[in-house]
């Protein structure tokens, strides 16, 4: 018989906060965190975005990184929310554990790259940030400042890469392959994420509003979210507290656009269905759904479709939390996770700010004003990626 996986510690940074205590004031009075862009250098700063209030010297100081030491703002959130997450956890180095690092990310050091571009093609300086520039090199960064970690792994499949790193995570402990896992993943906006949802025409010049029938694109975010999984009998012989438990996932390729999801949802479908099952669970007993819900036309009607299709008039409460933390892309099933634990462990279901009017062809309507006292026993959370690469996971009281 498989190990049961369960959650012991939560980590997470983003525009609306930088812990977790932060992260719940902000979801439960409404505070948004898009808005002007002050960390990225570019030209396009009549665009709406979600920063992490920090600049990198900040991070660096909060850290205790010395101003000399090559890294990137992707490992610098990173390392921040990891930070966190073994704290909660109460996870010190023990060699007598084995103990694994996945970290879901994208674009990796690329702000780096782009800010010394011409310094690369015409001299020697900053000639460092060439091999800080990938994506693996941020989890190998990430994971050196811990020093704890016998396994370390990468996993970009775009939006969907955070969650596919803690389904990852959760295989890897049922299997009995590793005891713990910090699983998560870490994304700083860049200039390539700023002008390459722009060129799709995809990015809102107002605040996002997923599932409004005018809604007219996403805002972009940064930040970072990470869960530390571990046996259920490894938390039983540390003493840790439990959470919560990963009861079900799933994940699915519908191949149907390289940026697109398919109208029906049919990936989401999939994944969502195949969570369920092995969680054991009807439709019926899942008690809140944070969507994917980026706020463009073609992800939140494919989206709810897929949810209609699997909850039929019967859709638990649902909401996006991406109008608090914009659209952190590889970070987002971390952060998104970590927000609907946040939920089950405090009683509350966040809204979906910005909504005002259902959409025509299906007018599914999410949560329109915070709920802090509930009761809560099963959450999903969906999280899809370009090239319909969907993932939901299900996360449960014992």
């Amino acid at each position: 018989m498989q190990e049961k996986v369960v959650v012991t510690g939560l980590g997470i940074i983003s525009a609306i906060g930088l812990s977790t205590d932060e992260t719940v004031k902000s979801l439960l009075s409404g505070v948004s965190g898009v808005g002007r862009i002050s960390h990225l250098d570019t030209i396009h700063t009549e665009i709406p975005c979600a920063e992490v209030q920090m600049s990198d010297d900040e991070l660096r100081k909060s850290l205790l990184i010395s101003a000399d030491e090559v890294i990137t703002r992707t490992s610098l959130l990173g390392i921040a929310a990891v930070k966190e997450a073994m704290r909660y956890a109460s996870l010190n180095p023990d060699r007598k554990l084995r103990i694994g690092f996945i970290s879901g990310t994208t674009v990796g050091g690329m702000e780096k790259s782009e800010a010394y571009y011409t310094d690369f093609i015409s001299n020697d300086n900053h000639k460092e940030y060439i091999d800080a520039h990938d994506c693996g090199a941020c989890t190998e960064k990430i994971a050196d400042y811990f020093n704890c970690f016998g396994y370390v792994s990468t996993i970009s499949t775009a939006c969907s890469s955070a969650a596919n790193a803690i389904i990852l995570g959760s295989e890897l402990i049922k299997n009995d392959i590793l005891d713990v896992v910090v699983a998560g993943g870490t994304e700083c906006l860049t200039k390539f994420h700023l002008n390459g949802f722009n060129t799709l025409m995809i990015l809102d010049s107002r605040p996002c509003r997923p599932f409004d029938d005018s809604r007219a694109g996403l805002n972009l975010g940064e930040g970072a979210g990470y869960l530390v999984l571990e046996s259920a009998s490894v938390a039983r012989q540390r003493k840790a507290e439990v959470i919560c438990t990963v009861s079900g996932y799933g994940n699915a390729c519908d191949a149907y656009h390289q940026t697109a999801s398919s109208p029906e949802g049919k990936g989401a479908v999939l994944a969502i269905t195949e969570a369920l099952a092995m969680a054991s669970l009807d439709p019926c007993q899942v008690d809140y759904i944070n969507a994917h819900g980026t706020g463009t036309g073609n992800n939140d009607m494919s989206e709810a479709q897929a949810l209609v299709t699997v909850f039929g008039d019967k859709l638990p409460p649902f909401s996006s939390t991406k109008p608090f933390t914009g659209h952190t892309t590889s970070a987002a099933g971390g952060i998104e996770s970590v927000i609907s634990i946040l939920a089950l462990r405090h009683g509350f279901l966040p809204n979906n700010l910005n909504f005002e009017t259902p959409m025509k062809d299906l007018p599914v309507v999410p949560l329109t004003a915070v709920n802090s006292k509930v009761s809560l026993k099963h959450v999903l959370s969906n999280s899809f990626g370009f090239g319909g690469n969907n993932s939901t996971i299900i996360f449960s009281r014992q």
